[in-house]
């Protein structure tokens, strides 16, 4: 008994240490898994990495180059301008008035007639006018006649120089009533002040008409006034031009030169705005007064500057960017703008002539990106044909 005892005393240390063997081999294997499997994981990431560059790179360079328009820039005329609305106006507007009481015999003309200065408008009745004309003429010969004959006796001393100068006073006087009466006859004939057209008649045959009483209006329409409001800060511009475009819109835009008349001195008080009277000829009569006419103003001309369409600037932040095209690439620069010619502005700054400027298509640029110019034009105006 002895014996066995001594001999499981002996084998104890050898299974301990079995057993703790055997416990550390699965923490051992756990432990070679999870290597095993973060090498794993950091060769794919890495694969992954090297694949997802290869397809970006392959992916840049097999895109298709962008389709664009270019500008060629060329040297050219701008202005600086500005439209402003005005109304046609009759040179002459006037109201002829009868200057002499009595009935309308007659009415001449009707609204509407063109007439010439001297044409009789409207008849009075001229019987007690003619009368009153031949009374004061027989009183003047009758004075006349007297004077001669008291200048004889007044020769022969047979009268005094009172009698004398007294028949002199009488002539004068028969003559003057004689002037009055044949004034009164001829404005029973009322007549055009000048050459015009019968815009209104006021009165009708067999009407008794006062002295004052309107008879008709005439317009001189053979020139015209073009009244335009000018702002105050146009004011010096309008003063150094004597020449004026004026286009009217009731005759399919019709284009006309106006000559400077009268810049008023004082601004409306409501409008804040300096009447500028224009001359407009109108010989053909194809203006009528109140149409309503467009007038430019060209403030300043710049004769070789270059100019591209307003919509092919590009705002970002505080700089205006435009892209030209460089071989077959778009670069993006920045550039200084001037005068607004209608849709159009100067570059004053950063283009140079014969540079070709992206104006279709630069919306969806990059700087430096590829690009193909699909059509090139040498004028603003050919890019939407």
């Amino acid at each position: 008994m002895k014996h066995r005892n001594d001999q499981t005393q002996k084998s104890t240390p050898k299974a301990s240490i079995s057993l703790r063997a055997r416990r550390l081999i699965p923490a051992l294997v756990i432990i070679c898994l999870l290597g095993t499997i973060a090498l794993l994981v950091v060769r794919c990431q890495s694969k992954a990495e090297v694949i997802r560059e290869a397809n970006q790179a392959n992916s840049e360079t097999e895109q298709p180059p962008l389709n664009v328009v270019t500008l060629k820039m060329t040297p050219g005329l701008i202005r600086d301008q500005i439209d402003l609305p005005g109304v046609t106006e009759p040179w002459v507007e006037l109201t002829i008035s009868a200057e002499v009481a009595g009935k309308v015999m007659e009415k001449v003309v009707t609204e509407g007639a063109s007439v010439n200065k001297g044409d009789v408008l409207v008849r009075i009745d001229p019987r007690d006018y003619r009368n009153a004309y031949a009374s004061a003429r027989a009183s003047h010969t009758l004075a006349t006649a007297e004077l001669n004959r008291l200048k004889k006796l007044h020769n022969r001393q047979a009268v005094s120089q009172s009698q004398l100068d007294n028949a002199m006073t009488e002539l004068a006087r028969t003559r003057a009533s004689m002037d009055i009466a044949r004034i009164a006859l001829e404005r029973s004939s009322i007549r055009a002040p000048f050459s015009g057209v019968v815009n209104d008649m006021f009165i009708d045959e067999g009407q008794y008409m006062a002295v004052g009483d309107p008879v008709a209006e005439i317009l001189d329409i053979n020139r015209l006034k073009v009244r335009v409001g000018i702002p105050e800060s146009d004011v010096a511009a309008v003063r150094r031009i004597e020449r004026f475009k004026v286009c009217i819109d009731a005759l399919e835009e019709r284009t006309f030169v106006a000559k400077k008349h009268f810049l008023s001195k004082t601004a409306d008080p409501m409008a804040r705005l300096y009447n500028l009277d224009l001359e407009l000829e109108n010989s053909s009569g194809d203006i009528l007064p109140d149409m309503f006419a467009r007038v430019e103003i060209v403030k300043k001309e710049i004769p070789d500057g270059l100019s591209i369409p307003l919509y092919s600037v590009i705002s970002r932040n505080d700089d205006q960017i435009i892209y030209i095209v460089q071989g077959n690439r778009a670069k993006a620069r920045s550039v200084k703008l001037g005068l607004l010619d209608g849709w159009r502005v100067e570059v004053r700054e950063g283009l140079e002539p014969d540079e070709d400027v992206v104006v279709v298509g630069h919306r969806s640029l990059n700087d430096g990106e590829a690009v193909k110019v699909v059509k090139r034009v040498t004028a603003v105006e050919d890019i939407l044909k």
